[in-house]
């Protein structure tokens, strides 16, 4: 009752105030001049409010939902993620000439050894049908001056608990490119001193590229396993726009044999 009574008087309210802002509207051509400049500034006043209600709710009512987690994962999986860089709006969504060890959000750092940067990184909102992933990543690399470019993305502590060499971690990406471009993936796991470091080549050509680390065959001291992160590197970025539509991890223990 309420709820329907709150409405309604909303809803009169809205009715009323259009009436007043077309009336306004007509009379604005042959208003006297000081009654036309306190239109003008409570016209602007109201624009801005109108427009950051229209700019957040045209941002979460755009499909995928922020904050969407879900994706495909392989039977047995234990443990899921999808970064926040593709998942959440972050509080900066981009840079012009970005320079080394720049963050972005709480988990991405960029890493270049560039004199001069002509990078630009940018959080990108997709609205594709086949879309999961609320938010991209668009990379556009200009003169690139420098020996290596990567993407540092850190993974929560959910992902070392209970690790063991039994584990398979797997990495999906969406990945459009301008041109052609060698992209590898190093998952990095630190334990005590020691870091165990396992590279894969990614294929990126629009579909979902899929690589998977076996831990069976690395030296991980499961005792020791204290932090998870993934570095994404891309060899010859020069002259190129890299578009990460999604980025996702999980695990899963191998089956026993």
């Amino acid at each position: 009752m309420i709820a329907w009574l709150q409405d309604g008087i909303e809803t009169l309210l809205y009715r009323r105030s259009v009436r007043r802002w077309s009336r306004a509207a007509g009379q604005a051509s042959s208003a006297e001049l000081e009654r036309l400049r306190r239109l003008r500034t409570r016209a602007r006043g109201l624009r801005r409010r109108l427009n950051k209600v229209i700019h957040t709710a045209d941002s979460r009512l755009t499909l995928p939902l922020i904050g969407n987690n879900a994706f495909k994962k392989p039977l047995g999986s234990d443990w899921s993620y999808r970064p926040e860089m593709w998942r959440e709006q972050i509080e900066i969504p981009g840079a012009a000439a970005v320079e080394n060890n720049t963050e972005f959000g709480s988990e991405t750092k960029v890493f270049h050894d560039c004199e001069t940067s002509e990078l630009v990184l940018r959080q990108v909102r997709n609205t594709r049908e086949k879309d999961l992933a609320p938010f991209g990543a668009r990379m556009e690399v200009f003169r690139f001056d420098g020996s290596f470019l990567s993407m540092v993305v850190e993974l929560p502590s959910e992902a070392i608990q209970g690790l063991t060499k039994r584990f398979l971690v797997r990495f999906e990406a969406i990945i459009e490119t301008e041109k052609p471009i060698e992209i590898f993936v190093r998952l990095n796991v630190k334990h005590g001193p020691n870091t165990e470091q396992i590279v894969r080549e990614l294929a990126p050509d629009g579909a979902v590229a899929v690589v998977e680390f076996d831990l069976a065959y690395s030296e991980l001291n499961e005792k020791r396993a204290e932090r998870m992160w993934l570095d994404l590197i891309f060899e010859n970025p020069e002259m190129n726009q890299i578009i990460l539509r999604d980025v996702t991890v999980s695990r899963r223990p191998r089956s026993e044999l």
